[in-house]
């Protein structure tokens, strides 16, 4: 008889199905207008109104402050910044803090309390803040040099509808900060708390590539959030 060796087959990793059941899938379920009226809400009341709190306290906010300080991403020499769903102004105060003075800085978020929260947080004259909707920027094409866009994209059942809205006022050689969403544990958390989806950062650099926006480099709050692969996606795109 012959000596043969049996393979032991890998039992299925419960992650992916843990994933599942932990997200909240009400993006994929519900009509556009309805998602939107229910985020709307949730940023409007007691969860939006502790947002920068909670950004503080999960290091959200110092370790993004970091990327900014260290020059990983550098503001140095823009003239026009976009920050795309500014929330509480979390990103709005680091661009404000590291970007030349004479750069002009527009804050954006669907949410007028939110608006109204960062506005208050950022006394001052920069940066100006506009109530816009991400899948309907209302500026011209090739409006700004710079784009970032933290944490807002997982509230778009299409990302591509946003991508080519934010591609469309970068100018060429423009960048773009993005942060967004992983489909992980933490990912699958944030879903359920904040209503949002997540994504595969592979397919999502695919699709960016596709848009012209093209990945120069993954960046990483600290060394463990890199060997962990943890925090999130958070990279530098340039527009072709």
């Amino acid at each position: 008889m012959p000596n043969t060796v049996q393979r032991r087959r890998k039992p299925q990793r419960p992650r992916k199905a843990l994933h599942k059941l932990i997200k909240n899938d009400m993006i994929l379920r519900v009509s556009e207008d309805e998602y939107r009226r229910k985020v709307k809400r949730v940023y409007a009341g007691p969860r939006g109104a502790i947002l920068a709190t909670c950004s503080t306290l999960s290091l959200h906010v110092p370790l993004g402050e970091r990327i900014f300080r260290t020059r990983k991403f550098d503001l140095r020499g823009l003239r026009s910044i976009l920050d795309v769903g500014s929330g509480a102004g979390q990103i709005a105060r680091h661009l404000v803090r590291y970007a030349d003075p004479a750069a002009e800085v527009t804050c954006i978020d669907l949410s007028h309390h939110m608006l109204r929260r960062a506005r208050n947080r950022l006394k001052g004259d920069r940066p100006e803040f506009v109530a816009a909707d991400l899948a309907r920027l209302p500026f011209a094409d090739a409006a700004f040099d710079c784009v970032t866009c933290g944490y807002v994209l997982e509230h778009l059942a299409d990302p591509e509808t946003g991508l080519a809205e934010i591609a469309r006022v970068l100018e060429p050689g423009g960048r773009l900060l993005l942060l967004t969403t992983e489909d992980n544990l933490s990912g699958a958390w944030t879903s359920r708390i904040w209503y949002c989806r997540t994504y595969n950062r592979q397919e999502l650099l695919k699709l960016c590539e596709g848009l012209g926006l093209l990945c120069k480099q993954e960046l990483w709050y600290t060394k463990m959030h890199r060997a962990m692969r943890a925090g999130g996606i958070c990279v530098e795109l340039e527009k072709a």
